[in-house]
């Protein structure tokens, strides 16, 4: 009875490898640990943005639309959980990357606008934090392809035939992933206007100390 129990089981063990469940549940892992990486990327970033935001802050006060833009990109990131269930829901997938994506263009336009204060671009401190913020982005980078990567393998496998039926069987959904898109927007340029002339109707600003004002 116990040789039957076993031959049983070695069949059905090669039933179930010969019909992709196990390539599916080694590839589903590989996409779960992929998008771990991506978050953890992402919750760096979100970490090293107050101390940002708090130094340029110390030098550029004035830029309350762009400080206050980063904060509140940040805190949508944040308000949004990232449990497993992002991989298997497009809508909540996507609205994760759009808050990203907000949150990026805001870190840009903070980035533009130190430009225009050279002793905050030489504080040591915004340099240290400016060079681990690049440095995260780039880890960002590789951890979006790995993950598309991933997910491109195990979308193709779980819609191959014979493999489609087993991963119907077993419930192995397609899962979204990032799209041109999502690329394109994090990739655009900010906007960002220095332009300090007046608007019409506001007063002129006082002459210079010992300089005539004109008439």
């Amino acid at each position: 009875m116990r040789a039957w129990a076993v031959l049983v089981l070695a069949v059905l063990s090669c039933g179930l490898s010969g019909c992709g469940y196990n390539s599916l549940q080694q590839q589903d892992e590989n996409v779960k640990a992929s998008w771990a990486e991506v978050v953890n990327q992402y919750q760096r970033r979100a970490d090293l943005i107050p101390n940002l935001v708090n130094t340029v802050k110390g030098y550029a006060a004035q830029e309350q639309k762009v400080l206050i833009g980063v904060t509140e990109a940040r805190a949508r990131v944040g308000s949004i959980q990232v449990t497993p269930e992002v991989l298997n829901n497009p809508a909540l997938f996507q609205k994760y990357q759009a808050a990203q994506g907000e949150l990026t263009q805001a870190l840009k336009s903070l980035l533009v606008v130190t430009e225009n204060y050279p002793q905050l671009k030489s504080d040591q401190n915004f340099r240290d934090l400016q060079s681990q913020l690049e440095g995260t982005e780039n880890r960002i980078t590789v951890a979006r392809n790995r993950y598309i990567q991933a997910v491109q393998e195990y979308n193709v496998k779980v819609r191959s035939f014979p493999v489609n039926l087993t991963a119907k069987m077993f419930g192995f959904q397609v899962k979204p992933n990032f799209t041109v898109a999502n690329e394109q927007q994090i990739s655009t340029a900010p906007s960002v206007n220095f332009d300090t002339t007046p608007p019409a109707g506001a007063p002129a600003a006082p002459p210079a100390s010992g300089q005539p004002a004109t008439k």
